[in-house]
């Protein structure tokens, strides 16, 4: 399992790399912007300096966090920014994710996010990846699974404005069907 969570975390940061190609613009109504936040979380991270903070992996506490399993990492910088963003920006429940979710969706006609907001939306996803692995209901990880997909088909729909055809992503079409818990 650990070999997955890394993989995906790769695949956050695969994704991370290409929303430099995005446009970093901020419009009104989106769910957060980086000066409404204090304790100097400006920018988001580098990628290169992300992927050395999930490649060292995240670990699930009892209470719900997030936590960068290396504490050397963690004691950095941008380990201390990404705690920050994991413990007050990324929801911690399947209900707050589905809300993050539902405000994404209602962005979709919009520019592309800003970066601070793709980072959030990027995030949030590791997240359900976590939170799926950990939960022991069949309905739960259902749930879950279901959020993680759709959470992907907006990043596609983010990466995909201005130069997918008649701005409509590829579908996750199959790729969805291997999260269904469900067979």
């Amino acid at each position: 399992m650990a070999a997955t969570l890394q993989f995906l975390a790769c695949l956050v940061v695969a994704i991370c790399l290409l929303s430099g190609v995005t446009t970093t613009q901020h419009h009104a109504g989106q769910p957060m912007d980086s000066t409404s936040v204090g304790g100097g979380l400006q920018e988001p991270e580098a990628p290169e300096v992300m992927f050395e903070l999930l490649w060292a992996g995240l670990e699930l506490d009892v209470m719900g966090q997030l936590h960068i399993q290396d504490e050397e990492l963690a004691s950095t910088h941008p380990g201390r920014r990404l705690r920050l963003l994991l413990q007050h920006h990324v929801p911690s429940d399947l209900e707050g994710t589905e809300q993050r979710l539902q405000q994404l969706q209602d962005l979709r006609k919009g520019p592309p996010l800003s970066t601070w907001d793709f980072e959030h939306l990027l995030l949030t996803g590791l997240s359900c990846v976590y939170r799926l692995h950990a939960a022991s209901e069949a309905e739960e990880r259902g749930r879950w699974a279901q959020v993680f997909a759709l959470l992907a088909q907006e990043t596609l729909w983010d990466l995909c404005k201005g130069f997918c055809p008649q701005d409509r992503p590829p579908s996750l079409g199959s790729w969805a069907s291997i999260l269904d818990p469900f067979p």
